[in-house]
């Protein structure tokens, strides 16, 4: 009988201590943001074709805006000021008017554009005649010529 109590006092020790280790077990923590700005990273794409799955890329850069500009876009600070103006609604970017004289030529152009904009996501793209037309579309701004 004192082994039978010894034995039952061993496995109830045992059995404590199980659930007292098990019990304090800690829980895994929802990711905490890295930073007090929604997230702005993208890829801008230039290539030659007649949509994004043909087009074959001839230029492509990244852009960071927050929390500071960066990336390889020749001039990240003016484009991602460029995009807050528009709030990232790229087609805004295109204009359908301009003066320049352009061919008539069928040489598409591609422009992409994709990532995460101020914590959505983001997906746009346009196809232009030729790279005159192009380059009349975007005018003069920065955020989708480098």
């Amino acid at each position: 009988m004192r082994r039978t109590l010894k034995a039952m006092a061993a496995a109830a020790a045992a059995a404590v201590c199980v659930l007292t280790t098990t019990a304090g077990t800690a829980q895994a923590e929802a990711p905490k943001p890295t930073s007090l700005y929604a997230p702005s990273a993208l890829v801008f794409t230039v290539g030659h074709g007649e949509d994004t799955a043909t087009a074959t890329v001839e230029r492509a850069v990244t852009l960071t805006c927050a929390p500071r500009p960066a990336g390889s876009h020749p001039a990240a600070a003016a484009a991602c000021a460029e995009l807050a103006t528009v709030d990232g609604r790229f087609a805004e970017l295109v204009g359908t008017e301009s003066s320049v004289a352009c061919t008539k030529e069928w040489r598409p152009v591609v422009v992409t554009a994709d990532g995460v904009w101020g914590g959505r996501h983001v997906q746009w793209s346009a196809t232009f005649s030729n790279a005159c037309m192009m380059k009349a579309g975007l005018g003069e701004g920065v955020a989708l010529t480098f």
